[in-house]
C-alpha cells in the first residue's frame, strides 16, 4: 500500500490515544510469562507484541518473530532458561541479518544449550532445556541494550539470580533503567553499581498489577509535525506521564529547542507551537537512538542543519537506517553525509515535491517522513509497514488535518 499525502490546512489541532509502548509491553509481557500473578494493561497493540503473545502462547517448536527484533532477542533468553522443551526461533530474512552472537555467547556462559542452524552469530537458533546455575555472565555493552534487558527479564528465575557486568560504554542506557524500573515495580530486586548489575531471584510473587504508559517513540511523530507546523499549532496525546521510565520521553526537552513547549497534565500531554527556531542542532543519540530519524527529518523540514551523532545501533536495526536515511533525504533534496555512527545534514530552503519515499520494512522511515507533507505533497511507500509499532498510525494522522490518498 502507498499513500500520497498532503495539508489540507497549515494550523494544526488535535487530541489523540497513542497505544501502550511496545518496548514496556514485551518487558512485561515475558515477565507474566515467568510470573502469571503480573496483570498488564493498556498493552501494545503492535505487530511486535503480537509476535511476543503468539510465542509465548505457542507450543509449536517452531517459533517465527517475522520482524520482530525484540521478540528474538528476549524470547532466546527466555527459552534458554525457562524452556520445557526444544524450540527453533527465526525470523524474517532481515531477522536472519540481525546479529544476536552476543547474548547467545552470554547465555551459553551460564550453561545454556543454544545451536546456530544456519549462519554462525545469526538467527535462526536451536534452543533446549537447560539448567541453569551459573550466577555471573559479562558481556560488551555498546552494541544493543536488548541484549542486557534479555538477561535482567529472565535473571529473577535463575536459582542464584545474576550479575551481569557490563564491559565498555552503556549504549542506550535508559532502556536498560526502564527494565529495572519495571523490575522493581513488580517486586524484583535489583542494584546496578557502575557497570555491574545484581538481580535477585524470586520463584514466587505476589499479584500485581501495570498499566502500561502510551509509546514515546510514537509521540514523536507529533513532535515532529508541530514544529513543522504554524506558530500557535497543537495537538494533545494521551497516556502519558511526567516521571516516565521510557528513555524516548527526553523528546520534551530536545523538541523544546526545535519549538515544541510540551505542557504535562494529569494524564497526557499538549504540544505547543512556539517561534524558537534554532540555526543548527548538535545532538549524541547514544541513549536515545529510536528517535534520530524523527529529529533528522524534522530538521530537514525546518531547513536548518544538524549533526547527530551516537548512531552506531541503528547500522543493525529493520534495515540500515543510516543509509536509508541519506537515500531517502536525498530524493527529498538534502545534502546529507553519514559515518558509521553519525549524520549530518546542510540546511536548505527548497524540499522537492512527491518524491516516493521507500520504507525498507522499516515502521520508522514511514513514520518519520510523514509529517514533511505540512511542507509538501510526499508519497510513502509499503506504508502498511506502521503496523510493526503504531497500527493506528495513518488514522491519527489524518486527524491533523492531512489528506491521504491510497495509490
Amino acid at each position: 500500500m502507498n499513500l500520497k499525502l498532503k495539508a489540507s490546512s497549515g494550523m494544526l489541532s488535535s487530541s489523540i490515544q497513542i497505544t501502550g509502548s511496545k518496548s514496556e509491553t514485551n518487558r512485561l509481557l515475558l515477565l507474566q510469562a515467568l510470573y502469571p500473578q503480573i496483570k498488564v494493561e493498556n498493552i501494545s497493540e503492535s505487530d511486535d507484541a503480537d509476535a511476543m503473545i503468539k510465542a509465548l502462547n505457542s507450543s509449536e517448536d517452531v517459533i517465527d518473530v517475522h520482524h520482530a527484533g525484540t521478540a528474538m532477542r528476549f524470547l532466546t533468553a527466555f527459552f534458554a532458561v525457562h524452556g520445557n522443551r526444544e524450540v527453533l526461533l527465526t525470523g524474517s530474512s532481515r531477522m536472519k541479518e540481525r546479529p544476536i552472537g552476543i547474548l547467545v555467547d552470554a547465555l551459553r556462559s551460564l550453561g545454556a544449550k543454544i545451536e546456530y542452524t544456519e549462519k554462525e552469530g545469526y538467527p535462526p537458533l536451536r534452543i533446549a532445556k537447560s539448567e541453569i546455575t551459573n550466577n555471573k555472565v559479562s558481556l560488551k555493552a555498546d552494541v544493543s541494550s536488548q541484549y542486557i534487558t534479555a538477561l535482567l527479564l529472565v535473571a529473577p528465575k535463575l536459582k542464584n539470580g545474576l550479575e551481569i557486568i557490563l564491559e565498555g560504554k552503556v549504549t542506550s542506557i535508559p532502556y536498560i533503567n526502564m527494565t529495572l524500573g519495571l523490575l522493581a515495580q513488580v517486586g524484583i530486586g535489583t542494584q546496578m553499581t557502575g557497570n555491574v548489575i545484581n538481580v535477585s531471584p524470586l520463584d514466587q510473587m505476589n499479584p500485581v498489577k501495570v498499566v502500561v504508559e502510551s509509546d514515546w517513540s510514537s509521540a514523536s511523530y507529533f513532535y515532529s509535525l508541530i514544529a513543522l507546523a504554524e506558530e500557535g499549532s497543537q495537538v494533545e496525546l494521551s497516556s502519558y506521564r511526567q516521571d516516565s521510565l521510557q528513555g524516548d520521553s527526553a523528546l520534551a526537552d530536545i523538541y523544546r529547542f526545535l519549538g515544541v513547549e510540551t505542557v504535562f497534565k494529569a494524564n497526557s500531554i499538549v504540544l505547543h507551537k512556539t517561534s524558537l527556531r534554532p540555526k543548527v542542532v548538535n545532538l549524541d543519540f547514544n541513549n536515545t537512538p529510536d528517535i534520530a530519524q524523527t529529529i533528522a527529518v524534522t530538521c530537514f523540514g525546518l531547513g536548518i542543519g544538524c549533526k547527530l551523532t551516537g548512531l552506531h545501533t541503528l547500522k543493525i536495526k529493520e534495515t540500515d537506517r543510516l543509509e536509508a536515511l541519506r537515500v531517502e533525504l536525498t530524493k527529498l533534496g538534502a545534502d546529507v553525509v553519514i559515518t558509521e555512527d553519525s549524520l549530518e545534514l546542510q540546511p536548505v530552503l527548497q524540499i522537492n515535491h512527491d518524491a516516493a519515499i521507500d520504507t525498507y520494512n522499516d515502521h520508522r522511515m514511514a513514520m518519520a517522513f510523514a509529517p514533511l507533507a505540512l511542507k509538501v505533497p510526499i508519497i510513502i511507500n509499503d506504508a502498511q509497514v506502521v503496523s510493526k509499532s503504531y497500527p493506528a498510525f495513518w488514522e491519527d494522522f489524518k486527524k491533523t488535518g492531512f489528506i491521504i490518498q491510497t495509490l
